[in-house]
């Protein structure tokens, strides 16, 4: 079990001197909500794991801007993100860049 961007097998990666690993999910599933429910899960098992692997290195869950503005707008994904504790960085995956980061 990997997360998809990070260190060693986890491709390293930076945001100004901050380590982190970054767990991408496409969310081209039949049900959103499904594909919802298993990134929840993965990214709780990554987080734990990765607390105790690297403490160090925050994790975020990578969507793209139309999961973004489509269903992320939805309460049951609101709901789930008012913590904070699950961070999300939004990307354009045609131009490949990052186009905002949600702690």
């Amino acid at each position: 079990m990997f997360v998809d961007l990070g260190a060693k097998k986890l491709l390293a990666a930076e945001r100004e001197g901050q380590k982190i690993a970054v767990e991408i999910k496409s969310f081209v599933g039949k049900s959103p909500v499904k594909d919802w429910e298993n990134a929840i899960g993965q990214f709780t098992l990554y987080l734990k794991i990765l607390s105790k692997r690297e403490p160090d290195r925050t994790l975020y869950l990578a969507i793209t801007e139309e999961i973004y503005a489509s269903f992320f707008a939805e309460d049951i994904v609101q709901v789930v993100l008012e913590d904070g504790v699950i961070k999300i960085i939004v990307i354009d995956p045609i131009q490949e860049v990052v186009t905002r980061w949600i702690n």
